[in-house]
């Protein structure tokens, strides 16, 4: 049976700046655990890099991908889920609520259901054309959570509150459309 490997990488810390969801980069602790990253990573054997396009998850992979000579393909559905405007509530309670109900969305915001289709339809076609090879995903936090709640639906809120900036996870996944992965945490913050 074919395995295909995928490493999640959710990005590393990132200084927020309203307004700039896609441009702004890593902070310096970002930048250092980038390199930590590429450390971890570079004897994986890694056959493929893809991202989404935000400069923050393209710096956080852009060592590993230098230190082994591979282009990183950016997948624009693979961007991170534009959260909205959750008026009064506080960010941890806006995502509890997103997470509660996979339908909501916030105004000006993409529900849980829309943003997890859009990400299985970037990824599915990706896990038939590359499947058997070892893929590093460049990712953000709520993607991660909605690409592993795919599979299993035990990752909602408390995985997402559980996950650090960065973060990595592997998946070793054996057939197309077969049971849930195998999910194993890399990174130890």
């Amino acid at each position: 049976m074919t395995t295909t490997t995928l490493f999640l990488v959710r990005h590393a810390e990132s200084v927020y700046m309203p307004g700039q969801e896609r441009e702004r980069g890593l902070s310096d602790q970002g930048d250092q655990d980038a390199f930590t990253i590429a450390e971890l990573l570079q004897h994986e054997c890694i056959d493929l890099f893809l991202s989404s396009p935000y400069e923050r998850v393209i710096r956080t992979i852009q060592p590993l991908a230098d230190r082994l000579g591979k282009p990183i393909e950016r997948i624009e559905a693979l961007r991170e889920r534009a959260a909205g405007d959750f008026g009064n509530l506080s960010f941890a309670e806006a995502k509890r609520r997103l997470y509660s109900d996979f339908g909501l969305a916030f105004p000006g915001g993409e529900s849980g259901d829309a943003a997890q289709r859009r990400v299985m339809e970037g990824v599915e076609p990706i896990l038939k054309r590359y499947a058997g090879r070892r893929i590093v995903i460049g990712t953000h936090g709520d993607i991660m959570t909605l690409l592993l709640n795919r599979w299993n639906p035990a990752y909602g809120y408390s995985f997402w509150a559980s996950t650090s900036m960065p973060d990595i996870y592997r998946l070793e996944l054996e057939a197309e459309g077969a049971a849930a992965p195998r999910v194993t945490r890399i990174w130890n913050p």
